[in-house]
């Protein structure tokens, strides 16, 4: 080995060498800007009163994307790797880029569906194909959810988009129905009044529409009362258990029986 072979050598190591750690520094900077920026995106969105932030959230992402595509562009030319040699062989290899990320582009394109049709917003209680929670973010590819004891639920947009959705908090208000069975030896028309009386004393329940009570059932041991009550969509589950325990207090204290099954034992003879 020649001395100019050992310069040459040691010269191509010295530039891979420069070249991966500037990459890296490169890699950092690009990382740490892509965030900064889809943060500064959010806040700016999230504080004004005009727009929605599922698009700031949406608008985010997408902004962090490009400015990693931008840094990867950037470290492939340090490799001596063109943008227009990429171009190229991106092109040469189209189809076999879109059979691999078939999955992955069907999300992509998903994304900007939710967006443009919005059929749920970041902050509203949603069913996803039979997955409930809360919406925390939606980004290019997937849609994140909490489930009301703080799990995280993470759906690809693809299955979000060709799923069935059930908003629960796209109307302002919603209807609370209630059942209760009272005894067959009870007044029916009395049990009706303690329920119409119970519910004009909860202010959550609305006025219009007016509350609707009507005997719907009878049952193998009781007569079956249906409450159905109006309320503002974020009263609901407070209004509906609290109404359950304010009916059944009223109805101890008005001699109105709830029945329950009851088990009698027979005993033969001989």
């Amino acid at each position: 080995m020649t001395w100019d072979t050992v310069v040459n050598f040691a010269s191509q190591y010295s530039n891979i060498v420069t070249n991966t750690l500037t990459a890296l520094v490169v890699f950092i900077i690009g990382w740490t800007i892509a965030g900064m920026i889809a943060r500064m995106i959010r806040r700016r969105v999230f504080a004004s009163e005009t727009l929605d932030n599922t698009i700031g959230s949406f608008a985010a992402s997408i902004a962090r994307w490009i400015v990693l595509l931008i840094t990867a562009i950037a470290i492939m030319g340090l490799f001596g790797i063109q943008a227009t040699s990429l171009v190229a062989i991106m092109g040469a290899a189209t189809l076999a880029i879109g059979l691999a990320l078939q999955g992955t582009l069907n999300d992509l394109a998903a994304g900007f569906m939710l967006i443009i049709f919005r059929p749920y917003k970041i902050g509203q209680y949603v069913d996803i194909a039979g997955t409930s929670g809360t919406v925390k973010d939606i980004n290019l590819f997937v849609t994140e959810l909490a489930t009301p004891d703080n799990i995280q639920i993470i759906v690809p947009n693809g299955q979000s988009w060709g799923a069935v959705i059930t908003n629960y908090s796209h109307h302002a208000t919603r209807r609370i129905d209630l059942v209760f069975g009272i005894d067959y030896g009870d007044d029916a028309d009395k049990a009706m009044d303690i329920i119409r009386r119970v519910a004009a004393e909860d202010t959550r329940v609305l006025k219009s529409p007016e509350p609707w009570v009507k005997v719907t059932a009878l049952g193998a041991s009781s007569v079956d009362i249906t409450a159905r009550l109006w309320c503002a969509a974020e009263n609901f589950w407070d209004a509906k258990f609290e109404l359950t325990q304010a009916m059944k207090e009223a109805f101890d204290a008005e001699g109105i029986s709830i029945p329950y099954p009851h088990v009698v034992q027979i005993r033969r003879e001989g």
